[in-house]
């Protein structure tokens, strides 16, 4: 289990209070609201049909709780778990209408979260021994970044920045416009707080040396292959984070880490990981 601690309600609430209403629409359930009475009543649990890590449970309890006070939610797993095909991760009790006009809901946010989360613990595992970390990108669902990225460290990786304001990342288009990599830099360092890193993305081994002559925090080796790789961790030597990134899989996630990188960042983590594949099964209803 990876220790992670819930998203806070405050972050939760308008995300899942908006995905309710896109879907309840203008006039609720109409297919629940017609087969069962008001007072009708049911018991269910979300299974994993499939074995993998697990995020958003949180924001999956809260999906039916917004929904009706009354529905009794027990996570039997918590957000960084891993489980097996046919486990139970979630139990429901309460008023079936509610339950129900929640489900989906609940079972995107969750699949979803739990999908980066499964991603981000298979490419953490194929790293083996070597010590670099794995981290998302900005290149997240909008709306979704921090419950995303919280499902990144539920799989075991790290974040990188959340948003354009929590540090700098001078990138090539930075660079064309600015002349160079020295004035980029010199302008960033210029203008940054005393707490603010910079980051520079470099392509070539030529690029570095100007990003570590102007004294880098961290460089960004874009698209270098291993063997540049490697070579570009030997010539920083330790004066900045490195970070490799650029069409990194779980083939080739080895070769990289073999590289003495210190952090590999995967946008694919975010934008192309698949669902988890999880389902709720009712157990007993009741009128």
């Amino acid at each position: 289990m990876i220790g992670v601690t819930d998203p806070s309600r405050v972050q939760l609430e308008p995300l899942v209070r908006a995905a309710l209403a896109e879907d309840l629409g203008r006039a609720g359930d109409v297919t629940s609201d017609a087969v069962f009475p008001a007072d009708a009543t049911m018991a269910g649990v979300i299974r994993a049909r499939e074995p993998g890590r697990i995020a958003g449970t949180a924001a999956a309890a809260l999906a039916f709780s917004l929904l009706d006070e009354r529905v009794m939610v027990e996570r039997v797993c918590a957000d960084g778990d891993t489980v097996a095909a046919g486990s139970v991760m979630m139990r429901l009790t309460g008023p079936a209408r509610a339950i129900l006009a929640a489900e989906r809901v609940a079972l995107n946010l969750l699949c979803h979260l739990s999908g980066i989360a499964t991603a981000a613990a298979a490419l953490v595992a194929a790293t083996g021994d070597w010590p670099a970390r794995i981290a998302c990108t900005r290149k997240t669902t909008p709306g979704l970044r921090g419950l995303e990225k919280h499902a990144v460290r539920a799989g075991g990786g790290v974040n990188h920045r959340f948003g354009l304001d929590d540090a700098m990342l001078i990138k090539d288009n930075h660079i064309a416009v600015a002349g160079g990599i020295g004035p980029a830099l010199a302008r960033a360092r210029a203008a940054a707080g005393h707490l603010v890193r910079i980051e520079v993305e470099v392509d070539t081994l030529e690029q570095l040396e100007a990003a570590l002559t102007g004294q880098a925090d961290a460089v960004l080796l874009d698209n270098m292959d291993p063997a540049t790789l490697a070579e570009a961790v030997r010539r920083v030597d330790g004066r900045a984070v490195t970070e490799a990134s650029g069409r990194v899989s779980r083939e080739t996630i080895a070769a990289v880490a073999a590289s003495g990188v210190d952090i590999i960042s995967v946008g694919a983590l975010t934008h192309s990981a698949p669902i988890l594949d999880l389902g709720l099964d009712t157990e007993s209803t009741a009128d």
